[in-house]
């Protein structure tokens, strides 16, 4: 059976998540078969497994980082929140309902046998299983009937190291708070204490170090220095969201996401944030927006209520003025649905009640809601595209797809932007067209779609012409994306092995409970 040890945190966002691919990455270099586990996971970055199944983001960048593919098991339960106080409850990667937090509460002692059948199942198939916690184990008014964080570790017998933020300040608050509020026999299964995302003089943290081990009788296991790693962000957490971008400079482009306030799979825009040419905003305020070369609607977990912001923002009149004076602007998935003419939800699948608003409609389409999702992994290439992207015609792609409504042409000819590709049960291949575009907008279900190669690059050189800068003198080639982040886990890694104490962590791992 395989051995397990557990990455709690003292609050969300204290790194639990990179620190969990980091050490699934450094036990497979070490030569050991390696999976990761997260029994209940609350994100709206999702992914799409080869068997259309849907799990947390942050499971499959772990899973990538120990060398193997992506399953359901490795997050049965995902939580999609719809509102403050809802969320869709995913569980073995099938969409199962939409549950306010209170019967979610009720409904999720229910969900133990699945998520321990398929711990169960990794567990047949691994040395080591690094397990995930969420939030904090401190959570008093939340501990009974617990499935992901003390209540994980017993079950599947983990020893836990537990991570404090520093860079948020008070760690040394945090990890003696968050001991002490531990039962005794939950305490016991905390073996090390890890600080994380320290900046400055490791010297100086000498003495805090020793009084928080005399204190909670716990070793410290690792002091971690902020890293900038370049990995797939879990959720709307993302420093990236709260950074504020300079102005775009000479011989930049300037690419203008909206910020709805449900976003989801920011990811698909990571591709330009690693380019030197590109300047990626994330605007909320009309007032933000100014005159950006490409707007981008992005995914949205609740369509309907992001529409009505869109309005309520005043960035629904500002987006239509530029898309009227010939700004280019693409929508995917739930942006997609905004841009067409009109929502419909008559049964409150999507928002959780019935209604009907109108889109942007920038391009010729209706979105219907109902309860069934599309959850598929797609192959394909662009169809003949218009307008100022005419060069996406014919190139490859390759993405996701994941929402609940079906968007259908509203009359007019408009151009497929992409075929897809699908094979039939009997072997047979055939082509569906994916989402429209019309003059210089652009609409899409395929989440990824600017990843394959050659895509950032051709829309980056067109929007570096339209400025006027000379084709190609500022883009450089296309980097291979796979190849960059299998750097990206190296690099974390080799970080993780210098700051934590691995000989310590593989006797607790060893031990057990």
């Amino acid at each position: 059976m395989a051995k397990a040890i557990m990455i709690q945190g003292t609050m969300s966002n204290a790194g639990k998540s990179l620190l969990a691919a980091g050490l699934c990455r450094i036990f497979s270099q070490d030569g050991y078969r390696v999976m990761p586990f997260k029994a209940q996971n609350m994100a709206l970055n999702s992914y799409i497994t080869e068997e259309g199944l849907e799990i947390g983001r942050a499971q499959a960048v772990q899973a990538q980082a120990a060398g193997v593919s992506p399953r359901a098991d490795m997050n049965p339960v995902l939580l999609k929140p719809t509102s403050d106080t809802g969320s869709q409850v995913i569980v073995g990667g099938v969409p199962v309902g939409v549950m306010p937090a209170r019967e979610y509460f009720r409904y999720k002692k229910t969900l133990i046998p699945q998520i321990m059948e398929a711990y169960g199942r990794l567990e047949k198939q691994a040395d080591i299983i690094v397990i995930e916690g969420a939030g904090s184990p401190a959570e008093i008014n939340l501990s009974d009937g617990d499935i992901v964080n003390m209540g994980m570790a017993k079950r599947a017998g983990a020893p836990v190291l537990l991570a404090g933020d520093i860079d948020r300040g008070g760690v040394f608050a945090q990890l003696y708070g968050t001991v002490m509020l531990l039962k005794p026999e939950e305490r016991a299964l905390v073996r090390g204490l890890i600080i994380n995302k320290f900046r400055g003089e490791r010297s100086l943290l000498d003495s805090g170090v020793d009084l928080i081990e005399r204190l909670c009788r716990i070793p410290v296991t690792g002091v971690v220095p902020y890293m900038e790693i370049d990995i797939d962000d879990e959720d709307s957490l993302s420093a990236r969201l709260e950074k504020q971008a300079p102005p775009a400079g000479p011989g930049q482009i300037d690419l203008a996401v909206l910020r709805f306030p449900r976003l989801s799979n920011f990811t698909d825009f990571a591709v330009f944030e690693r380019r030197p040419d590109v300047c990626v905003r994330y605007v909320s305020q009309a007032a933000q927006l100014g005159k950006p070369d490409l707007i981008v609607l992005p995914g949205t977990k609740n369509t309907m209520a992001d529409r009505l912001w869109l309005r309520e923002s005043g960035l629904e009149a500002a987006v239509k003025r530029l898309a009227a004076g010939g700004t280019p602007v693409w929508g995917i998935c739930g942006g997609y649905q905004m841009m067409g003419r009109e929502l419909m939800d008559g049964k409150g699948a999507e928002s959780g009640r019935p209604g009907r608003l109108p889109g942007l409609d920038l391009l010729p389409v209706r979105t219907a809601f109902s309860p069934e999702k599309t959850r598929t992994r797609v192959r394909g290439s662009f169809g003949r595209v218009s307008g100022l992207f005419h060069g996406l015609s014919g190139m490859r792609l390759e993405g996701y797809e994941i929402h609940m409504g079906q968007s259908a042409p509203d009359g007019e000819a408009a151009n497929a932007l992409c075929r897809i590709r699908e094979t039939q049960a009997e072997g047979r291949t055939d082509e569906r067209g994916a989402g429209l575009c019309a003059e210089n907008c652009y609409g899409t279900y395929v989440h990824g779609i600017f990843d394959a190669p050659g895509v950032a690059e051709e829309i980056v050189r067109t929007l570096l012409l339209q400025k006027g800068e000379p084709a190609g003198q500022k883009t450089g080639a296309q980097p291979d994306f796979a190849a960059y982040r299998e750097l990206q886990y190296d690099r974390l890694a080799a970080v993780l092995r210098r700051h934590l104490d691995l000989k310590a962590i593989y006797r607790i791992l060893e031990a057990g409970i």
